[in-house]
């Protein structure tokens, strides 16, 4: 039995804008906080992963995407797109290296445009059409 997702491309593109969201959202929740007598910089672990939960729904609609989709040059620039994404959000939640927000906001912007370049351009009108 193969398990597929029709619209791997919109879920993709949605949970990408998402984690976009997230990301903004997260140092107004700081500030938001500011007013408390402690102020821990400690980022709290269900917002924290938040991140990964994106990431691994970004995961699953890339892969999908990627089987689906009609054009060599999208799947590539699926793939190495979501492993940029991937590395920014582990980098950031490590501490690795210093690398400023915006590369992980383009990264995701960009993933979120291929999704949607997929979905209008590259995707199968029908079963007939994909390529396994």
């Amino acid at each position: 039995m193969s398990i597929s997702i029709k619209n791997s491309d919109f879920i993709g593109a949605c949970a990408n804008v998402l984690c976009m969201l997230h990301c903004i959202a997260t140092p107004f929740l700081f500030i938001s906080q500011a007013h408390t007598t402690t102020i821990s910089t400690e980022i709290p672990f269900l917002w924290n992963s938040a991140n990964y939960f994106f990431l691994t729904i970004s995961f699953i609609a890339v892969s999908f995407s990627i089987k689906n989709s009609t054009k060599s040059f999208v799947k590539v620039l699926l793939g190495f797109t979501w492993l940029a994404l991937a590395f920014f959000v582990i980098n950031d939640d490590l501490n690795e290296f210093y690398f400023p927000e915006y590369y992980t906001y383009i990264s995701a912007s960009l993933l979120s445009l291929l999704h949607v370049y997929n979905l209008k351009y590259c995707t199968c009108k029908d079963d007939g059409c994909c390529v396994h």
